[in-house]
């Protein structure tokens, strides 16, 4: 081989190798940034990976919201009918939360079996189902009609607990939304 082929080899050796560890670094750095949605059922089936960025979602269960007094932390719990996900969440959730709904959270899953979650996202209005969440809960076999009867159902009997208490006078809002 000649010199001159052989400087032409290493330059072409070089830059694949170049290209292959630019590819690597991409790739591991896209890993970290990557979330992953699971429904209560894949994550009781221990299918989520624990202490790393993941979505779950489902709906939000009555009765399960529970607001610290003292702070911004809410503890509730996200089920598909079939399993449910305990979530713990500091900060202040979004309008247009509460039980009954369509819920996506974004947050770690942890060695205890709750979701510390860094984000909550809700819905849009009664009609509208994040897709990941509409899906895991046809796949526990609920129909979309189902699941949003049950969300108008839920908004009627909140909307009415909300009109009682104003004729009350009492204007308390429940600890548990």
């Amino acid at each position: 081989m000649t010199p001159k082929r052989k400087q032409k080899l290493y330059v072409i050796l070089g830059l694949v190798a170049l290209a292959a560890i630019a590819v690597g670094l991409t790739l591991y750095a896209l890993r970290a940034n990557i979330n992953l949605f699971f429904s209560p059922v894949q994550i009781a089936a221990g299918e989520a990976p624990i202490e790393r960025q993941i979505r779950a979602g489902g709906m939000v269960r009555e009765g399960t919201v529970v607001r610290n007094p003292d702070s911004l932390d809410v503890e509730f719990t996200v089920t598909d009918y079939v399993d449910d996900l305990r979530v713990h969440y500091s900060g202040i959730l979004p309008d247009l939360f509460r039980e009954g709904q369509g819920v996506v959270v974004v947050g770690q899953l942890q060695h205890d079996g709750y979701l510390k979650a860094d984000q909550v996202l809700a819905r849009h209005d009664e009609n509208y189902m994040p897709p990941e969440v509409a899906q895991a809960l046809e796949d526990a076999g609920y129909k979309p009609e189902d699941f949003q009867q049950k969300a108008a159902d839920v908004a009627k009997r909140l909307e009415a607990e909300e009109g009682a208490g104003a004729e009350n006078g009492a204007g308390a809002t429940s600890s548990s939304y």
